[in-house]
């Protein structure tokens, strides 16, 4: 028989209890209540083979060691309190989607319904998102969502700068264990504070940038446009470039 009969000790068995039960919540804090399976494409569906079997040759991170390195960091760092947000914040909003994904958007800090969830862009804003991703093919768990902040600031104020130099190498961590292909900054704040810049919003949105050697595009906040839905057009715009970088893979000259 294949089967073969297992005899192991009682604390072996509540060892990997306990190792099922964290990666189990961590799976659910960090991508909600869907499952996700440890399954090879290949065992999907038998045309998706000679593209596994490519991947595996090339011994690139395969979706599952992404999975599990984000997993891993997010319990290093979900009771940080290297800044004084730690001890007003309600949840540490990690992030979520997608850890391959190849398009990774970043705002600048968790909202009221966010630091609530736990979960970045679920509010008015968050859904505007998802409509905007779906506008070019794009669902939200095929993307990973994040920002500057992983706390929400007091009455949703302005991040502070020292807020911000203790958080930012939280997200640099995340973008090497992504590796996307193109970085979108939504709304002034995340795209200022990420380029070191004072450049108005509508001249950043001008050119592709670099952040960590990644290349990186600037949009409207979805809050923006909700405040001000003329400005969609432009938005549209900004969709447009992103779906078109993302469909070409071209390599552009980034900027400094």
């Amino acid at each position: 028989m294949w089967l073969k009969k297992l005899t192991v000790d009682e604390n072996t068995v509540d060892d990997i209890l306990d190792k099922l039960t964290d990666f189990f919540k961590a799976q659910k804090d960090l991508y909600g209540s869907e499952l996700i399976l440890n399954r090879k494409l290949s065992d999907e569906l038998p045309e998706k083979k000679l593209q596994a079997e490519k991947t595996e040759s090339a011994k690139e991170p395969t979706i599952d060691e992404n999975l599990g390195q984000l997993t891993t960091f997010y319990h290093e760092i979900k009771g940080c309190m290297k800044c004084a947000l730690g001890a007003t914040r309600t949840h540490f909003v990690f992030g979520a989607g997608s850890a391959q994904a190849d398009l990774m958007l970043i705002g600048e800090a968790p909202g009221r319904d966010e630091d609530l969830k736990g979960i970045p862009f679920i509010g008015r804003a968050g859904q505007l998102l998802t409509l905007m991703l779906q506008s070019i093919n794009l669902k939200r768990d095929e993307v990973f969502i994040a920002n500057v902040l992983k706390c929400r600031p007091p009455n949703n104020r302005d991040p502070q700068p020292d807020e911000i130099e203790k958080c930012e190498p939280y997200l640099i961590k995340q973008i090497e264990m992504i590796s996307p292909k193109l970085i979108v900054t939504l709304g002034r704040f995340a795209s200022a504070s990420l380029l070191r810049t004072k450049s108005a919003l509508g001249t950043l949105r001008e050119e592709i940038h670099n952040y960590n050697q990644v290349p990186l595009l600037v949009t409207y906040h979805p809050a923006a446009l909700l405040r001000n839905p003329q400005l969609k057009k432009q938005a549209w715009e900004d969709l447009k470039k992103i779906s078109d970088y993302l469909k070409k893979g071209t390599n552009p000259v980034l900027r400094d």
